[in-house]
């Protein structure tokens, strides 16, 4: 009985709304709180009512109606502070709307559809326009809190001993680079700027704004780029810079297999392989989806290593059809690191060899002892001969291959970006001492200088430079320094990768956001201050910007309102799905040799069946 009547409770406190309790717009009077100044009784000034009316999370939309007083000694105005404290001076969004909306765009991802449905059952409407705007302030409101608090964020520095400052810049296409700069050591962001490009002398008065906000870091952690390793040494002279250490992998790697990998993709691209596989396997699969259960026979059969003899007809055509998708598959291959620790061009070719020598096998094997039934095999074998048969194309794969062992050797002496960890760009390396990183890539040095096969190359003779060139800046030795409780030994981390995946979830939302691919005209548009929503998830910044305050929207409540809008005014100036089965199917590295076998064992049951008649 309790339990019901509680549930019935919740019911009727879950159905009590605004839009329940109040059908039309309500009127809601507000006076100024003050009552005397000068030592005389304040007047009346004016009552006015904002005719557009305002919104806020727990009312819904309502019209204000304020009285405002007036000392009639000194003619001091009196507004009201609590409606103030809920939505800007002529706003029509409290700052609760205004909160909410920052943080469902810019941490949530949301779309504006889904927000606009969430805000209209709390009886607030929306346009897609207005949920832009309010993005927009809530990042001038939030960049504005943040430059009062750097005091406080100096403060925090000082206790922990300094900070680490990590350098990034992300841009596309001919947008403008968005640069941001980070402390490594709690990891929020500290400042943005957006330039036109990253050459020192645009770099040199954001790092002198760093200096003159925070004061020199203990070390600097960046890319190989000139432009920053230049305003850094102008900037802060006396600093120790350290490269990171995926960056440099990664520019040491397209160095290496960059010239090898445009081939590859040219020659696969002037063979038009991917286009007329894709062709081909929407004509299997219209053969497919006349009956639907293939795929999961398919699926079946490769658990039990048995065909079911009602399919073995359709088999190669959706044996064929898989096989396909499986070396298609092959150009999303990785573990998110990107080229040239991903090598999509490379698998794909090594995947199409693959399909191409097991097509020819399965040719051989006949199902239901008719050379007609492998036509599908043989229809591959013909797309693919060209390509195959490109001695350039072969050539070139292997030159990539023999370089990929080199590349990948570097990699596992640095522990970082390793092919099995999986871990994509959220990978900081392996906690391994600095100093056994030093000697394993002075071992790595050592096998590549006095390897008869890599010792005359050019190419790895660069590769050489390259590492020699950076030694000093790519090993740093832990950093002790003094704090109010004592010494503390600092590591700086090994990548800047922080902000790679700070850029990473910018790219993420805007992509989700408009829907497409080019973020060039949302990184144009985008404020520089954006980057600073991910430190909203982190407690002690959170803390620091509150300043005393429980609430974002009663610390956004304290800003000066003028300020915001001037911040904004001057921002201003189909393809063929494949079936759920196969594609879990040709997840399977080894899924081309498991299909070979299979028609094996069932072509040899058929080959020892008696004879009819």
């Amino acid at each position: 009985m309790v339990k019901v009547l509680k549930e019935h409770i919740d019911e009727l406190v879950g159905a009590v709304t605004a839009g329940n309790l109040f059908p039309k717009r309500p009127t809601i009077p507000f006076v100024a709180e003050a009552s005397t100044c000068c030592g005389w009784p304040l007047n009346v000034q004016k009552t006015h009512t904002r005719t557009g009316g305002v919104a806020t999370l727990d009312i819904g939309e309502f019209v204000p109606r304020e009285t405002v007083l007036v000392c009639r000694k000194c003619a001091s105005i009196y507004i009201s502070e609590e409606l103030q404290e809920i939505v800007p001076p002529w706003g029509k969004f409290g700052y609760d709307v205004l909160v909410h909306v920052g943080k469902e765009v810019f941490l949530h991802c949301r779309q504006d559809k889904e927000i606009i449905g969430e805000l209209t059952h709390k009886r607030i409407g929306i346009s897609p326009s207005e949920i832009a705007y309010l993005a927009k302030r809530f990042i001038v409101y939030l960049a504005s809190a943040h430059r009062e608090a750097k005091i406080r964020i100096r403060e925090a520095m000082h206790g922990r001993g300094g900070y680490i400052l990590h350098l990034d810049g992300t841009c596309e296409g001919d947008s403008p680079h968005l640069m941001s700069a980070l402390d490594g050591i709690p990891e929020i962001v500290l400042d943005n700027v957006k330039v036109p490009s990253e050459s020192v002398e645009r770099l040199i008065p954001f790092l002198r704004r760093i200096k003159q906000a925070y004061g020199n870091p203990l070390a600097v952690v960046s890319d190989m780029g000139k432009g920053i390793l230049g305003a850094v040494e102008k900037v802060f002279p006396e600093v120790a810079v350290f490269i990171c250490h995926f960056h440099f992998l990664r520019d040491i790697g397209k160095d290496l297999l960059a010239g090898e990998n445009d081939v590859i993709r040219k020659r696969l691209k002037g063979h038009g392989i991917q286009g007329a596989l894709k062709k081909k396997a929407a004509q299997f699969k219209k053969i497919i989806d006349c009956d639907p259960d293939l795929a999961e026979c398919l699926a079946a059969s490769l658990e039990n290593g048995k065909i079911q003899k009602r399919t073995l007809e359709k088999m190669p055509v959706v044996t064929a059809y898989t096989l396909i998708q499986w070396a298609l598959e092959g150009k999303k291959e990785g573990q998110g690191y990107g080229f040239p620790f991903d090598r999509p061009y490379l698998t794909f070719y090594e995947r199409l060899q693959t399909l191409y020598s097991d097509c020819k096998k399965l040719q051989e094997i006949h199902l239901r002892g008719c050379a007609r039934d492998n036509k599908p095999f043989i229809k591959v074998c013909h797309l693919l001969e060209k390509t195959i048969n490109d001695d350039v194309l072969h050539a070139a794969a292997l030159e990539m291959r023999k370089k990929v062992f080199v590349f990948d050797k570097l990699r596992k002496a640095m522990r970082l970006a390793l092919p099995e960890k999986n871990r994509g760009l959220n990978d900081n390396g392996d906690d391994a001492d600095i100093k056994t990183i030093e000697k394993s890539v002075e071992d790595f040095r050592h096998w590549l200088l006095n390897n008869y096969c890599f010792k005359e190359n050019k190419d790895y003779q660069k590769m050489i430079e390259q590492i020699d060139k950076y030694w000093e800046k790519l090993f740093a030795d832990p950093i002790t320094v003094d704090t109010p409780h004592g010494k503390v030994t600092i590591q700086p981390q090994r990548t800047n990768n922080i902000l790679e995946r700070l850029f990473r979830g910018l790219k993420h939302r805007s992509r989700r956001k408009s829907g497409t691919n080019s973020l060039t005209k949302q990184l144009k548009a985008m404020l520089a201050d954006t980057p600073l929503v991910k430190n909203l998830d982190n407690e002690e910044y959170l803390k620091i910007i509150l300043n005393g305050k429980a609430t974002l929207e009663e610390r956004f409540a304290e800003i000066d309102a003028k300020t915001v809008r001037e911040e904004l005014r001057k921002s201003q100036e189909n393809s063929e799905k494949i079936p759920p089965r196969i594609k879990a199917i040709i997840k399977r590295q080894e899924l081309p040799q498991m299909l070979v076998h299979l028609f094996r064992r069932e072509a040899s049951k058929i080959q020892h069946l008696p004879r009819a008649g």
